[in-house]
């Protein structure tokens, strides 16, 4: 009988089938992805909104991924981000901006570049025009300048400078009124005062919102926001403003970060934006109480980056996980007919399994924090359009808990995704640092979130910092406002008091429980902190590592409390395969990354830890196992997006790294660009023929005469 080997591959033996792998795997999914995604991104309507816009994005030429795109150099790149932001401005002539914030939060994931091109403009030039500037001044600059819509103005950011990031208050550029003129003077006193960092400022826009000290008559009011034309309508540089590119950077090539210096250059009184502090014609200021909430303009980033950190674990743990069932390496036993599936293997598998129970959490916290923010921005404009004082005092409430929820997630979840990047990227071993992977382009674009809109250690200290005042405050008998998001630590007494809450292994295995314990060791954390403060003298310096640990602690409290009251929701078989989940989320992100704090602080006993670390996360490995590639498919990431070959949708994870690497590189075109510099050592002539005989026997005989 013969054997028929025919396929679309020459083969002299039977090939590897990671295909009908995937196949298998796909089959054991005993829930409806669709259904999960909907859990995932907390609704039907928004589920459905945004495969929606995967499948334009998918299909839209200009927009959708492409491997060659691994290759591009920095002026390719950012022609590429140029020719993308045209398309997208396509997008947002139709979509309004809640809808385009929704794609845009899409495209970032595999163009960070384009994302931050274009959030500069809408989110960090339009949110500080609209969060600083009066109804008049944001109609104006948005609207009729059309800044609002990508068109004829294009803003940047100017607040970093060359010697001032974290610390805005600490910004040295300088806007002099002058009473003469009635206009502002605008200058960059000395080099730390550069405006440094700017995206978009290099080559692409038109004006800036300038972080610059207000002076008055002679008196520093502090660090306003006025916005500063930068080039004329033929796009050149006006006199008084110089600009240059601040070079090479880790990632994000296509974005034109540039420096500005401002040589005592004018705007009119009106650029500077109004709403919080006012300047007349006579040179009185006006400091309005509400001055605070200036900075919640500052939010939407932060806010923003959460979920980016959401949907790029995403995307790498199903590039992880589907090529951990596909790839094959060594036989558990001789006999076996093949070899065993990575994803087989215990370590592979705690490797692995972890980050995508995480990823389902973040999901859901960052779900929350988004209409959260969504929320209390529409009810500030509401209240200050009334001039409601209970509204406003209401407002103030929330956008404090928004500080610290946005910076605690903000930066735990950028600082776990940067991790996570690498750590999967090491799962995939050799392919997964091959560009095409998909893994090195993103880690390198990714890890800048760790440092700005806010550095990460930063937004933590002062986040933890409100946590100890809060406990403080509590303790001493004023409780907090309901509304607050952190009103659980009015309990803050009774938890410091509390016996041991994870007391068994049953314990741990109760998401409810650890949410318990997790409240009650901030608690204890931050009560103990702030005896140090008081015994330091008030340093709080001394204490930044326990403030930065209570915002990580803080972040997790919040994803896990979130996925607690969300899991009821769901609905069959979801619900067993989430309970896993949310337990091993509790046990690999929070239980066994601090369990000297939980120890120590009598909130669990050894037995527990040990049982979490020897055991229960393992467990938990086999039962969700069977379920990985179902569970990744719930993302809904389509390939194009995902734009790695070894993670796309049929696992057939060989051919596609062949094919696709053929595709980039012709193998009929083995000759490379500099090959002339290859044969030149290959074919370099012999040592003496190259010293023209002259160390030869007849050179010696001649000379020697």
């Amino acid at each position: 009988m013969t054997k028929n080997r025919v396929t679309n591959l020459v083969s002299s033996c039977p090939e590897p089938t990671p295909q009908e792998q995937m196949r298998v795997e796909r089959s054991h999914t005993d829930f409806d992805p669709l259904a999960m995604n909907e859990w995932l991104e907390g609704s039907e309507e928004k589920s459905q909104e945004i495969l929606t816009m995967y499948q334009q994005l998918d299909r839209d030429p200009i927009l959708q991924g492409n491997p060659a795109h691994y290759d591009n150099g920095t002026h390719q790149d950012r022609e590429l981000v140029a020719a993308r932001i045209h398309q997208m401005a396509k997008y947002l002539e139709t979509d309004g901006l809640v809808k385009f914030w929704r794609r845009l939060n899409l495209v970032t994931i595999w163009d960070p570049s384009l994302g931050i091109r274009i959030s500069v403009n809408l989110a960090l030039f339009g949110n500080c025009v609209k969060g600083n500037g009066t109804p008049s001044q944001v109609n104006y600059w948005m609207n009729y300048k059309e800044a609002g819509t990508l068109k004829q103005l294009y803003g940047c950011f100017g607040m970093t400078e060359l010697g001032h990031g974290s610390n805005v208050a600490g910004c040295e550029t300088t806007a002099t009124f002058d009473e003469a003129t009635d206009e502002f003077i605008i200058n960059t006193p000395n080099i730390s005062a550069t405006k440094w960092w700017i995206g978009g400022a290099a080559h692409s826009a038109t004006h800036t919102v300038c972080y610059a000290r207000l002076i008055v008559k002679g008196k520093d009011y502090g660090v306003k926001t006025f916005v500063v034309p930068l080039r004329d309508s033929n796009h050149e540089l006006l006199p008084g403003i110089a600009i240059g590119d601040i070079g090479a950077k880790m990632g994000r090539s296509g974005v034109d970060n540039g420096w500005i210096q401002f040589s005592d250059f004018r705007i009119p009184r009106f650029n500077m934006l109004q709403k919080w502090c006012r300047v007349d014609r006579d040179g009185t200021v006006t400091l309005p109480p509400l001055e605070q909430l200036s900075y919640i303009s500052l939010l939407g980033g932060r806010v923003g980056m959460a979920t980016d950190s959401y949907r790029i674990l995403a995307r790498f743990t199903t590039v992880a996980l589907r090529y951990a069932i596909g790839r094959r390496q060594f036989k558990k036993n001789p006999k076996d007919s093949q070899e065993t599936a990575l994803i087989d293997y215990p370590l592979h598998q705690r490797r692995t399994i972890p980050w995508l129970a995480l990823t389902y959490a973040s999901a859901v916290g960052t779900n929350r924090l988004e209409q959260t923010h969504a929320r209390i921005l529409k009810e500030l404009d509401v209240a200050v359009a009334k001039d409601d004082k209970k509204l406003i005092h209401q407002s103030i409430l929330d956008t404090k808990s928004l500080f610290v929820d946005s910076g605690s997630l903000k930066s735990t979840l950028t600082w776990l995704a940067a991790e996570g990047i690498d750590q999967l990227r090491q799962t995939c071993g050799g392919q997964g640092y091959s560009s095409y992977s998909g893994f090195g382009k993103a880690y390198n674009d990714w890890v800048v979130q760790c440092t700005w809109e806010g550095d990460n250690n930063v937004l933590a200290m002062s986040a933890g910092k409100t946590i100890v005042n809060n406990v403080k405050q509590v303790l001493k008998g004023k409780l907090l406002d309901e509304r607050m998001s952190l009103a659980w630590l009015n309990d803050a007494k009774a938890l410091i008091d509390a016996k041991p809450v994870l007391a068994t292994k049953a314990d741990a295995l109760d998401p409810a429980k650890v949410l318990k314990a997790l409240q009650t060791l901030i608690v204890k954390i931050a009560y103990t902190t702030g005896l140090r403060v008081e015994a330091n003298g008030g340093d709080w310096d001394k204490l930044s590592f326990p403030r930065v640990k209570l915002s990580k602690l803080r972040c997790h409290q919040y994803c896990l409390e979130t996925f607690v009251t969300d899991l009821p929701k769901a609905q069959g078989a979801m619900k067993q395969h989430l309970l896993r989940l949310a337990q091993q989320y509790c046990a690999s992100s929070i239980l066994l990354p601090f369990a000297t704090d939980f120890v120590i602080n009598k909130v669990t006993v050894d037995e527990v830890i040990g049982a979490i670390d020897g055991e229960i996360i393992e467990d938990l490995d086999a039962l969700i196992r069977p379920y990985v590639i179902g569970l990744t498919d719930s993302f809904q990431m389509p390939d194009n997006l995902i734009n790695s070959f070894i993670g796309k949708y049929d696992g057939n994870i060989y051919e596609n790294i062949h094919n696709g690497t053929k595709a980039l590189y012709s193998p009929f075109n083995s000759q490379a660009p500099y090959n002339a510099a290859l044969t030149a050592f290959l074919n370099r002539a012999p040592r003496d023929e190259r010293l023209r005989f002259e160390r030869g026997d007849y050179a010696k005989e001649q000379l020697s005469k």
